[in-house]
This record gives structure tokens, C-alpha cells and sequence, in this order.
């Protein structure tokens, strides 16, 4: 669809967040507000299955589930975080998704070709499970973890919550059912096991090339991990960042103020090289793998961290020089903003940040936050984790200052895209670093069981 003149001479004149002039046509951020959530589609028309607040946004099924299986690739589906190989050669031609199921895997999309591959399949049933994450490492890497951990006041002995990191995205070779012991050989998939042990999902760098991680739980931390190794070392293939390094939990006062806000310190939990600190908890699992707990560690009160209501996704936004570190909360409906140079974390959104649809508080109306994305323009997007074709939206927050909170006027939250796949829930957002004109969404386990990569694209 053209992009009209009235909506041309808009985008000469509109702020993007207070700060952007739009001389080039549509932004992501160029839309209206939705004033409810989408109705349910039919299967038939689930491939195109959202509904924007700016109706030239176009869409289109990059690649499902159902094909998949079709050409006998294992893919158990419940897709999750999407990221492009960011960085080196052949920078921004394949988008990876992860499998968040009892039988994970990953598979990865050739955007110029249109094929998909399943890269990397547990090879059993349980072996891995829940792949929630899914990022880019700055050193040309993919990471995900494992969503699944246990509270245990001595140390849990799980054989989950760990940290993987395949070392080969791009030559990793596709493979089909059936699954053998040779299935995996063509994929160098290693467990980071200096990374402790917790429910990951939102994993985040900063420009300094510390890792920061989350444990989803009622009650869950923030952590930071420091690699021992020099960053331009890493980088340039001279060190590996994950032989070894320090973990940090955060902690605002003396730890005991769930959800506190204000003046942070890192805790640390380990050294330098990843070995746990005299009264954090070092385990062995039933498998006999030794690691450091982080979740039963920082429950302790000498590694006390502050409890946030289900941490799930981060966000870094770069601003000026400064990292600002972004959270979602899912039980408590918020999203926090840690300001990682001042070391100071404040509420972002929250029931009380007024909806730009109504006027009004947005109230009930945003529930559940889960994955968070970022565009080129360094807005962020919040994505619940709701029912599909009932109340599953995306939201827009307005932040005209960029102070870091939506009190300003006309700051705000508006719904900018709406699930309508029954069953579903929006997961993965992200925003193509390479096209400031391109998104992808996941629509994850929809009662048809046909997953699906939903590319979303502003016509030229």
C-alpha cells in the first residue's frame, strides 16, 4: 500500500518520542492507539493474524510450524525469542527462534531463500527443556537457556536452568526426524556452566559487555555476570567469554523490600572465575554437573537480592552514553528501568500510566507484561502474555523526554497491535537491526498448533 499524501506531510512534522523528526515516511511509532483488543480469526486466517493501530503496516507468515513437521524436521513447537545474527559476515540474513517445550530446540531462517531449518534438537524427551531466550552474542554466537529451576533452601538438583551457547549458528547443518546420536554432531551447542543456575529468559549486553540475566519467579533477581576475560580479547577470538567470571545479584537497601526502587548495588556471588562465594550454594545435579545456584543463593542473607513478581524480559535502551536496562514483571502488571551508570532503578509502567487511547489510567487493561522490543528509534514495545483473540496485545510507550518515566503529559501507553489467533500468545518481538522497516513476532502455541514467525513491514 502507498503511503498517502496527508500521511507523507505527518510524517515530515511528527516527534518519534519527543526526540526524531520523521522525514522518511512511516515509523513503527507512527500508528493510533487500538481502543481494544482483536476478536479471534479464524484458522483459515491465521496467517495473517494481527490487527495495527496503523493499518499500513503490512504482514505476512515468514515460516509455521506445520511445514516444518511437513518436510520431517523436528520442531515440538511453542516458539519463542527471535534475534538475527547482528554481527560479521553475512550480518542480518538469518533469523533464529528457540523451542520453549519439554523437547527445546532451535531453528534458524534463511531470510533470503525462505528456508527454515531445525539446527540443534534435544536429543531425548527432557534432555533440554524450555528455551525461552534467544540472543546474539556481540561476538557472533547465539545464546538461550532453560526456563526451569527449583527453590530449595539447600540447592536445587535439577538438571535445568542452564545457559547454552552454539558457537556455530551460521554452518550449524539442518537436521531430520528421526533423531539419532549423530543428529546434533554438525552443531557446537556447549553449556555455559559459569553462568549460575536459575529460570532464565530475558538476557541482555551492555555497550561494557557485561551479561545481565533474570530469574522468572514470584520473587525472582536481577543478575549480572562479568566475564574474566578482556573485552577486546573476546571479541577479536583471543578469549572465550564464558571460561570464566563473576556473578552479581542486584540489591536495592538490604535486600528485604520486594519490588524497592532506588539506589542499587551488585552483590556479588562468585569471583572472578565463576566460583561461588564462601555461603552461596554450590550444587550437583542428577546428572552429576556441578554449578553454582543462583536462585537458592541469593534467598540467603548474605547474598540477599531484591524479589521482583516474575522478572521474565529485558531490554537495553542506549541513550547518550548510558545503559538503561529495562524489566518486565509479570505477576505485578510493571515494567522497571535501571539506570545502570547511576545505579538507580524506578518504575517505568505500571496499572497507573494512562492509557493514550482513553485519557485514563490504563488499569486491568495491561496485564501480564512479558517480552519487551525496541525499535530504531529506541522506543520500547511491552507484549503480554495473554489469550490470543481475547485481550493478547503489544504496547506502545510514549516517553516524549526520555526521562525513563510516562508521568509527562501526553506520555503514555497505547496499544499497538492486537493477537487474534486463538490459543496464542505473542512472543519475541524484534525489530530487524539491519531495516528500521522491519519487525518479527512469534505467535506461540495457538490452539491450531500451527506456530508461526509473523514479519511485519512498512511499505517503502
Amino acid at each position: 500500500m502507498k503511503i498517502s499524501r496527508s500521511q507523507t506531510l505527518l510524517g515530515a512534522t511528527l516527534l518519534v518520542a519527543g526526540a526524531a523528526v520523521i522525514a522518511d515516511g512511516l515509523r513503527f511509532s507512527d500508528y493510533t492507539p487500538l481502543a481494544s483488543s482483536a476478536g479471534p480469526v479464524p484458522v483459515a486466517g491465521e496467517a495473517t493474524p494481527i490487527t495495527f493501530g496503523n493499518p499500513d503496516f503490512q504482514q505476512r507468515t515468514l515460516t509455521e510450524r506445520a511445514t516444518q513437521l511437513a518436510e520431517n524436521e523436528p520442531n515440538s513447537g511453542s516458539w519463542d525469542m527471535n534475534t538475527t545474527n547482528e554481527t560479521g559476515p553475512h550480518k542480518g540474513r538469518y533469523l533464529f527462534t528457540v523451542f520453549e517445550t519439554g523437547n527445546s530446540g532451535v531453528q534458524r531462517t534463511d531470510l533470503e531463500t525462505g528456508v527454515t531449518d531445525t539446527i540443534w534438537q534435544s536429543p531425548a524427551p527432557g534432555n533440554a527443556v524450555s528455551f525461552d531466550a534467544c540472543y546474539w552474542t556481540p561476538w557472533g554466537t547465539l545464546i538461550t537457556a532453560e526456563e526451569s529451576w527449583q527453590t530449595a533452601v539447600n540447592g536445587s538438583t535439577s538438571p535445568y536452568g542452564r545457559l547454552f551457547e552454539l558457537k556455530n549458528p551460521l554452518t550449524a547443518w539442518g537436521i531430520t526426524n528421526p533423531i539419532g546420536p549423530g543428529s546434533n554432531d554438525g552443531a557446537e551447542f556447549v553449556h555455559a556452566n559459569v553462568v549460575p543456575r536459575t529460570s532464565h529468559e530475558g538476557i541482555q549486553f551492555d555497550e561494557a559487555g557485561n551479561l545481565y540475566f533474570i530469574d522468572e519467579l514470584d520473587g525472582g533477581n536481577i543478575y549480572k555476570f562479568t566475564s574474566k576475560a578482556k573485552w577486546g580479547d573476546v571479541m577479536s577470538g583471543k578469549a572465550e567469554y564464558f571460561d570464566a567470571g563473576q556473578t552479581f545479584v542486584l540489591r536495592v537497601g538490604d535486600g528485604n523490600t520486594p519490588n524497592a526502587t532506588g539506589a542499587f548495588v551488585w552483590v556479588p556471588i562468585t569471583d572472578e572465575n565463576g566460583v561461588a562465594l564462601t555461603g552461596a550454594i554450590t550444587i550437583t545435579d542428577v546428572n552429576g554437573v556441578t554449578s553454582v545456584d543462583a536462585r537458592n543463593t541469593t534467598n540467603r542473607a548474605a547474598f540477599k537480592g531484591t524479589d521482583y513478581q516474575r522478572p521474565e524480559d529485558m531490554q537495553i535502551q542506549t541513550s547518550a552514553g548510558t545503559d538503561y536496562l529495562y524489566f518486565t514483571t509479570t505477576s505485578t502488571h510493571e515494567v522497571y528501568r535501571a539506570d545502570l551508570r547511576g545505579s538507580s532503578i524506578s518504575v517505568f509502567v505500571n496499572r497507573n500510566t494512562i492509557n493514550l487511547a482513553t485519557g485514563a489510567a490504563v488499569g486491568s487493561a495491561l496485564s501480564s507484561p512479558d517480552n519487551l522490543g525496541i525499535d530504531h528509534d529506541g522506543n520500547i514495545y511491552i507484549v503480554e502474555d495473554r489469550n490470543g483473540g481475547t485481550d493478547d496485545d503489544i504496547w506502545f510507550a510514549k516517553d516524549l523526554n526520555g526521562d525513563g518515566d510516562l508521568l509527562d503529559a501526553g506520555e503514555g501507553i497505547g496499544r499497538w497491535a492486537s493477537n487474534g489467533t486463538s490459543g496464542s500468545e505473542f512472543t519475541g518481538l524484534y525489530f530487524d537491526p539491519t531495516d528500521k522497516r522491519r519487525a518479527w513476532v512469534n505467535i506461540q502455541h495457538p490452539g491450531s498448533g500451527n506456530d508461526r514467525t509473523i514479519e511485519i513491514t512498512i511499505p517503502e
